[in-house]
């Protein structure tokens, strides 16, 4: 039978990818910074949020956010960036 694979990391599993102490991560979470669920005392991370975390892999809100930023950016400095680009 095969064991089915776990779902979630702890926070100190988080800790050690990220090489920083549990308690930091667990500020991290605590100001929602770091999504996690928590699970009767217990914060658990699920597995797919740590590429996210180790900002290899961009979610929904962050596309967002960088998208509108971007179009800020054009908005306010476009005559600029393309007299740069011509530079």
């Amino acid at each position: 039978m095969k064991e089915k694979e776990v779902e979630y990391i702890t926070i100190p599993q988080l800790a050690q990818i990220l090489g920083i102490s549990r308690i930091a991560v667990y500020k991290k979470v605590k100001k929602g910074k770091i999504k996690a669920v928590k699970i009767g005392r217990n914060y658990l991370i699920p597995k797919k949020y740590i590429l996210v975390i180790l900002g290899k892999d961009l979610g929904k809100e962050e596309r967002r956010q960088i998208d509108k930023a971007i179009k800020k950016t054009v908005e306010e400095y476009g005559e600029a960036l393309r007299l740069l680009g011509r530079e």
